[in-house]
């Protein structure tokens, strides 16, 4: 079989194999990308794999270089990439895209062992762990500035807890009855 043909019964293949699978995502015909873990996972990693013309003769690019993988260190992703590689010689010859990710499907924990859980950042080839030096962007709530006489009021209608006084907003009941007192000596018959 030609290479072409080879290429197009894998890419059949693992298109009915993935159908659904939101890890995994055909960038082209001949590239594709498998995250290994949950995206919130902080050991998952995304694993693009594109074949060459004479592919699966020879051995397929597997790259790590996605912005998924940032958190990753350099260190991690050549050892897994290396790992990757010896299977790839392995199976030389062979379709080999879906033993490529079942393998690191397998070998997840193996591979993520050594990678630190803190925050990672690399610019510009540069690693740096550790808690991001961010402050909150939470802004604090201002506090109401009373004046002494308002604290004095406050505190006059408040007893020693704080706490206002039972009945602090009744209505004066001998007020309001000194208001409607004469309603209430009106003969019935005015309302007959």
């Amino acid at each position: 079989m030609a290479a072409n043909e080879d290429q197009e019964m894998e890419l059949e293949a693992l298109r009915s194999i993935y159908e659904g699978d939101v890890c995994f995502r055909e960038l082209s015909p001949v590239s594709f990308q498998y995250r290994i873990g949950e995206s919130g996972d902080p050991k998952a990693f995304l694993i693009e794999v594109s074949w060459p013309e004479t592919y699966p003769q020879t051995a397929p690019v597997i790259s790590m270089d996605a912005f998924f993988n940032n958190t990753i260190s350099s260190a991690i992703k050549q050892s897994i990439l290396d790992k990757l590689m010896v299977e790839v010689e392995a199976n030389l010859g062979t379709a080999m895209t879906y033993t490529l990710f079942e393998y690191a499907k397998d070998n997840k924990e193996v591979f993520m062992e050594n990678q630190p859980v803190n925050t990672v950042t690399s610019v510009s080839n540069s690693i740096s762990i550790g808690t991001p030096d961010v402050p909150p962007s939470k802004k604090k709530e201002k506090k109401e500035q009373l004046s002494k006489t308002q604290k004095r009021k406050l505190a006059d209608k408040t007893d020693n807890k704080g706490e206002l006084p039972r009945g602090w907003n009744w209505v004066d009941v001998i007020k309001h009855v000194s208001i409607f007192k004469f309603s209430f000596f009106l003969p019935l018959e005015r309302f007959l």
